[in-house]
């Protein structure tokens, strides 16, 4: 389950070159269980995962109650948000750099 408090780590991102690698990886690690092969079911959240990346990393999404106010104050202060994203039963995602290029992400999340 979600903590609903803003701020609070609500989604992982990893993107893996090698995702059977990184299932086997993360569930002898974590014995986290994997989905579909596309996501992971952590004790608190879930994270997804895919192969599409050029290069391995792993995103994390901060959960806000408003993903559109919550961007447009990323913008404000001088940071960069992307288009947002609408994820169905995962809810809505937009990645962002703050000023100094550090990259996050925000997670509003589904119903």
């Amino acid at each position: 389950m979600i903590d609903s408090a803003p701020g609070t780590v609500s989604f992982l991102e990893i993107g893996s070159t090698d995702m059977a690698a990184t299932r086997k990886f993360f569930g002898a690690v974590f014995d986290w269980r994997c989905h579909d092969d596309m996501w992971f079911q952590t004790p608190t959240i879930k994270a997804g995962l895919h192969g599409n990346d050029p290069a391995p990393q792993m995103y994390v999404y901060f959960h806000v109650a408003d993903l559109d106010a919550a961007a447009a104050r990323v913008k404000a202060a001088g940071g960069e948000a992307s288009e947002i994203k609408d994820e169905g039963e995962f809810g809505r995602f937009v990645n962002c750099k703050d000023p100094g290029g550090i990259q996050f992400g925000l997670h509003q999340a589904a119903g």
